[in-house]
């Protein structure tokens, strides 16, 4: 083993250097400990988790590195190649064939390695606890690999890449940001605010008294702008009481007004090269499988997403990186959840990758853009006809996919663009190798059980919906490895279609008429963007973008209870106690009251009796009317349960706690 020199003594006794050869250069190990004191995973045996640095080397002259904007233009550019490095956490049998020879390889959420406490359980480290281990028990490796340059905070995967410069020279542009605020506020951080902190950091004023920047400030995604004068606001922050100029904060004389769309331009500097982080995906998984040293070896690895992260694995394969750069096949799977039909700002210069689109922000990111159908679809408007496939089909390296989305992302994410035709008028047809997954009343993310408002920027009207995903994600996992592994077919597609009127426009919803809950106006749609002649090769000059006819939104139909009429169901949704809508809208207290909540759902009980009922003029069904009582209902649950685990929705080993649940929900509903 080659050993790479340190900087001191200690380095040296914390880090390991592995060297490899394909395109992972080394891999640096920062840490290497036994989990839970060397426990027994099922025929797994023990686990290790690993934390360390995987550096990568990506050839310029490579056809399959020429995708990456900028990356002839790097800085660290030597002898043809360019120098990429990503923090990583495995988590592994410590006796890999042991393993069941499959990794689920994790896209990690604005740096924030999650899948684990998601599907298993306990907490993501596994110091004190591995909740019920299912992946561990079944022999999954567990791979989280940094492709996000600005995820910078404490404890994020962070990825690391070299700025560019053209012919050595200072690349500038113009950089937007947005916020809708939930209390009023003197000064609000540049970034991508979520939930009260930043998403992602991206990039600092580059001249703070440049004439191009500019603050504005509207009512809705689609109302008028009004230029908020130069005089009024400024790029500072208050320290120790004082206001000082800023690069990273902007002050407004009489504060940030909650309820209100502000938008940001202005001026930054020397680019990231940040659409190396597709290539630290692709090579980490194809090194994994091909590369006899590895440090996580596999036969199969599986690319797993969750919001931003589902729409980077959209974005990966319509970009062609699932082709390495031998042409070899990188992810034999893909799990892209709650994507809807985005893809994102990863791969520009100047990307924002944490930007999404949510009602009130990040409103004309580059994020639900043509196309959407893995098939080729065609926009006669545009004139143009593509798919989100076309790349790994003409590689030959189209891998099994699963696209599943919550009831939110047909409201909040225009997911139903990723079945229909570009015009919204008909169903489109998907490729074999895809499965488009519903799963009706979700959010989302999944929130505890008794149901509870959201606080801050996600208080809504209404209690969140709390149907839980983890019992979903634990079946498409196995299902997706029967499906790679021998190539059992996975349960069918399951969505709303607009042949069968489930899948319609805003003006033909029919919730029902629930006293004291006002209905959503608007759906989030995909529009037609232009950011300049350039954008498409990934240079964005036009800040904001010139905006042009929306993509049709289309929502799912839903029953006299407002609970959707298809997708997979819950036995929540079966046999209800509640309406689980897809939509909440904002509380009054935090502004905007007319507009939706980022992420959330609604939960709305039935009237417990007939008198209740009859009370407030609900014209849902009480409780009371529905069911005999507590065993009759039990029963119909019971049969929904065993219903999904036929279905192979629901994992046989998951029924008990599922039908817990169901008694739990039954307790809280009608004390």
């Amino acid at each position: 083993m080659r050993l790479r020199s340190c900087a001191s003594f200690l380095v040296a006794l914390l880090l390991s250097v592995v060297p490899l050869y394909a395109r992972v250069l080394r891999v640096e190990v920062a840490s290497r400990t036994t989990v839970l004191n060397g426990k027994q995973f099922g025929n797994a045996g023990s686990y290790e988790r690993i934390t360390g640095r995987v550096y990568f080397s990506l050839p310029v002259a490579n056809a399959r590195n020429q995708r990456i904007v900028d990356l002839r233009n790097a800085v660290n550019l030597k002898n043809g190649e360019v120098e990429f490095s990503s923090d990583f956490v495995a988590v592994r049998p410590k006796d890999a064939h042991l393993g069941n020879g499959s990794m689920l390889l994790e896209v990690p959420n604005r740096g924030n390695a999650r899948i684990l406490t998601v599907v298993d359980g306990g907490d993501e480290e596994l110091a004190h606890d591995a909740g019920d281990a299912w992946l561990l028990r079944n022999g999954y490796t567990i791979v989280s690999v940094g492709w996000q340059w600005d995820a910078q905070a404490p404890g994020q995967l962070r990825f690391f890449a070299p700025i560019a410069k053209e012919n050595g020279k200072t690349i500038t542009g113009l950089l937007r940001g947005d916020l809708m605020r939930f209390t009023a506020t003197p000064e609000i951080p540049l970034g991508h605010m979520m939930e009260g902190h930043l998403g992602g950091v991206e990039y600092p004023v580059a001249a703070l008294n440049d004439p191009r920047n500019v603050l504005t400030v509207r009512s809705s995604r689609e109302a008028q702008r009004t230029v908020i004068p130069s005089t009024e606001w400024q790029f500072a922050h208050t320290v120790n009481g004082k206001l000082v100029p800023s690069d990273r904060f902007i002050h407004l004389n009489g504060g940030f007004q909650p309820g209100k769309i502000y938008e940001y331009v202005y001026v930054v500097a020397n680019p990231v090269v940040a659409g190396g982080g597709f290539a630290a995906i692709r090579d980490f998984a194809s090194y994994s499988k091909h590369d006899p040293r590895a440090i996580t070896p596999v036969e199969r690895v599986y690319g797993e997403g969750i919001s931003q992260n589902g729409r980077f694995l959209r974005d990966f394969l319509y970009q062609g990186f699932n082709a390495d750069e031998e042409g070899r096949i990188a992810l034999d799977g893909v799990l892209a959840h709650i994507a809807g039909a985005g893809r994102g700002s990863f791969n520009y210069r100047f990307a924002q990758p944490s930007r999404d689109a949510q009602p009130t922000s990040s409103v004309f990111f580059p994020t639900d853009i043509f196309p959407f159908t893995d098939q080729p679809e065609e926009d006669s408007m545009a004139g143009e006809t593509a798919g989100v496939l076309d790349h790994a089909a003409s590689d030959n390296v189209v891998p099994r996919i699963f696209f599943s989305n919550t009831a939110y992302e047909y409201w909040g994410r225009a997911a139903a663009l990723i079945h229909v035709s570009a015009d919204g008028k008909q169903d489109a047809r998907i490729s074999d190798r895809v499965r488009i997954y519903h799963f009706a009343g979700l959010q989302h993310f999944t929130v505890p059980f008794p149901p509870e408002k959201g606080t801050g920027d996600l208080l809504g009207q209404h209690p969140q919906s709390p149907l839980p995903v983890r019992y979903f994600w634990r079946a498409m996992i196995a299902n997706m490895d029967a499906w790679v592994r021998s190539d059992t077919p996975p349960p069918p597609s399951s969505y709303p279609k607009i042949a069968d009127h489930n899948l319609v426009p805003l003006s033909e919803y029919a919730f029902p008429r629930i006293p004291g809950v006002n209905l959503p106006q608007e759906a989030n749609q995909a529009y037609r963007l232009d950011y300049g002649p350039n954008w498409q090769q990934g240079i964005l000059t036009v800040q904001p973008p010139k905006v042009g006819p929306a993509f049709p939104a289309l929502v799912p139909q839903v029953d006299v209870d407002g609970n959707e009429r298809d997708g997979i169901h819950l036995p929540e949704i079966t046999v209800p106690l509640a309406t689980y809508a897809g939509w909440n809208l904002r509380d009054p207290s935090i502004g905007a009251p007319d507009q939706r909540v980022a992420f959330e759902a609604s939960y709305l009980p039935f009237p417990k009796t007939v008198a209740d009922r009859q009370k407030t003029g609900d014209p849902r069904q009480s409780i009371a009317e529905r069911y005999a009582g507590r065993e009759d209902y039990l029963a119909r649950y019971k049969a929904a349960v065993d219903g999904l685990v036929q279905q192979r929705w629901i994992l046989p080993e998951d029924r008990a706690e599922l039908l817990h649940r169901g008694e739990q929900e039954w307790i809280e509903s009608v004390q």
